[in-house]
């Protein structure tokens, strides 16, 4: 099932990126040959009007196939990709990318529509604690409320964050509100380096409710909520790149990156609670997508832009014989690059066993 689930989740992000880029070559005028499901070897295919529209085997994702895209020898030169203007050419390229932005919109308005709207509530109050945690340790429980750190009070989850995060390694005093409304202190002590995907005390926690707007309201609340969040994991996924790049300069092994079966494994994690869960994980693949294909990478959008630019710099075409070239060699790294993650994933699940050059 989880495979299933997973198949789908992918298809439907690289299906809509594919879609941006059909609709707007239609939208141009540019002929498109083929709009693919998945990819081939092709299964089925029907020709409608000038496009086949096909079935293809491997059903992860999807492909347009734009008449004229890569050379400049075409049969219908006024229809051709190479031959419209580079404002044309941009927005057909763009297109995918915005497809993707619009589709994280729709996945977390959704959430926003079913869930309400975080508000703070002045209380940091914990869901759930960690097994062989520092805060399992102090008795901490769900449902306590965390009402100061060392006779400090937090009001809201920074004020914790950074209160706990100058205390790692040291002792402190926490004082919480008990189900009962009862006040009790405890002493525990948060760890420097915590595994991965727990914190320093290893609790979740939240000082917001959600709250559901008045229903003539709520369609408008819901996209603002959702374009606010698309905006939160773009902001999150650049940040997150340029400490992978800052990391490899430095020569140290990136941390964070999951490769297909990392995603695979996560997907499965979050199917099991609930579909909620998943439409949110899915407007955070989509974001993820779109960021990663507008780097100016050849075989990606943005190095399909990046050329655009260069010839509305100098004023001429990139030759298609180099263009072509350089998009190859970009998809050999790429896929090398995919491999590698791959490895570090497998490094991950095999535990203490070290794969060649992730050590």
């Amino acid at each position: 099932m989880t495979l299933l689930i997973f198949i789908i989740v992918l298809s439907i992000l690289v299906f809509v990126h594919e879609l941006g880029h059909f609709l707007a070559a239609r939208r141009a005028g540019i002929r498109v040959d083929e709009f693919g499901f998945g990819f081939p070897p092709r299964v089925w295919g029907k020709k409608i009007g000038e496009t086949i529209y096909s079935i293809n085997a491997l059903p992860v994702g999807g492909f347009v196939r734009l008449h004229g895209e890569d050379e400049a020898v075409a049969e219908d030169k006024e229809r051709a990709y190479f031959f419209q203007g580079k404002f044309t050419r941009f927005l057909v390229v763009v297109a995918g990318v915005l497809m993707n932005f619009l589709l994280s919109i729709l996945a977390f308005s959704i959430i926003s529509w079913h869930s309400g709207v975080p508000q703070e509530t002045g209380r940091v109050k914990v869901n759930a604690v960690a097994t062989g945690s520092p805060a399992e340790a102090a008795d901490i429980q769900n449902g306590d409320v965390i009402v100061a750190v060392d006779g400090k009070q937090v009001v809201n989850s920074d004020e914790f964050i950074q209160e706990v995060g100058t205390k790692r390694g040291k002792e402190v005093e926490l004082t919480l509100l008990k189900s009962n409304q009862e006040t009790q202190k405890v002493s525990t002590v948060p760890r420097e380096n915590p595994p991965v995907g727990e914190g320093a005390l290893g609790v979740t926690f939240s000082s917001k409710e959600f709250v559901k707007p008045p229903l003539y309201k709520r369609p408008f609340v819901s996209i603002r909520e959702g374009v606010k969040e698309a905006v939160f994991w773009v902001q999150t996924t650049v940040g997150g790149l340029a400490t992978v790049v800052s990391q490899v300069i430095q020569g140290q092994k990136p941390e964070g990156i999951a490769g297909p079966i990392g995603i695979f494994q996560i997907t499965g994690s979050v199917a099991k609670e609930g579909l909620l869960p998943l439409i949110s994980l899915i407007g955070i693949l989509s974001v993820n997508l779109a960021v990663l294909n507008i780097l100016p990478i050849p075989a990606l959008d943005g190095g399909r832009l990046l050329f655009i630019i260069v010839e509305a710099f100098f004023g001429r075409k990139v030759l298609p014989v180099f263009e072509k070239a350089a998009h190859a060699v970009g998809m050999i790294l790429l896929l090398l690059l995919l491999i590698l993650v791959t490895l570090q994933d497998l490094s991950r699940i095999l535990g203490g066993f070290k794969l060649p050059g992730l050590e």
